[in-house]
């Protein structure tokens, strides 16, 4: 594991996690919300344990207020309206089974996403959670956790740098990658003896990225 990577946990079902942070400009208790979306809904996945163990570090982080949304409890149809969520805007028709989906990511000051790689790429569960929203991603910043075979998610992770940085995201540098899961996690946790200090290392430039982005939505609009 070395930085720029991702990482993965597995996840029984979303839990929201709360802890007093660190850090100016977030709510009136000083937090910052921040949402851990695990990716993946194929049968089997790894991605709920990667986004256990993220959580983990956020909360010990202190910076944050934490919520896991787990895409494979949210209905995310891959057929869209014909008109784009940007020009829809509050109007747009998503389906009742989003709602929760929908309300993590417009309340969220910043984003951790956990990813595999699918075929040097990431998952279309993934693709469509993105598509359905414009305004929710806009101006916030996002950071990776990936895992993987040799390359440990990277190429995934590359994708998705281009297409949040359409949706006018803030993707952040470092990031967290395990290569080769399968054997370098047990129990639930990364192997690495320096995960925990490169996770905190992410968590700490997302957390600068988050207090300046929130202030600077706080100052003007973003311009459309």
């Amino acid at each position: 594991m070395n930085e720029n990577t991702s990482l993965d946990t597995d996840l029984t079902g979303s839990e929201r996690l709360n802890k007093d942070t660190k850090g100016d400009g977030g709510d009136g208790d000083g937090r910052h919300k921040l949402v851990i979306l695990v990716g993946s809904v194929r049968e089997g996945r790894f991605g709920p344990v990667v986004g256990s163990w993220v959580a983990e570090q956020a909360l010990r982080h202190g910076g944050f207020d934490v919520e896991v949304v787990d895409l494979a409890e949210i209905d995310v149809p891959l057929s869209l309206p014909a008109a784009p969520p940007k020009d829809a805007g509050d109007a747009y028709p998503r389906p009742a089974g989003m709602a929760a989906l929908t309300s993590a990511l417009d309340s969220a000051d910043a984003f951790v996403i956990v990813t595999p790689e699918y075929n040097h790429s990431y998952p279309a569960s993934l693709k469509a959670a993105i598509d359905w929203h414009f305004t929710q991603w806009t101006a916030k910043p996002v950071a990776f956790v990936s895992y993987g075979g040799a390359a440990g998610g990277r190429h995934a992770v590359l994708h998705l740098e281009n297409v949040l940085t359409e949706l006018h995201a803030v993707t952040i540098r470092d990031g967290l990658a395990f290569p080769d899961y399968f054997t370098t996690w047990r129990d639930g946790r990364p192997l690495a003896p320096d995960a925990p200090a490169y996770a905190g290392k992410l968590l700490e430039r997302l957390a600068w990225w988050t207090a300046a982005l929130r202030t600077a939505r706080a100052a003007a609009p973003y311009p459309a």
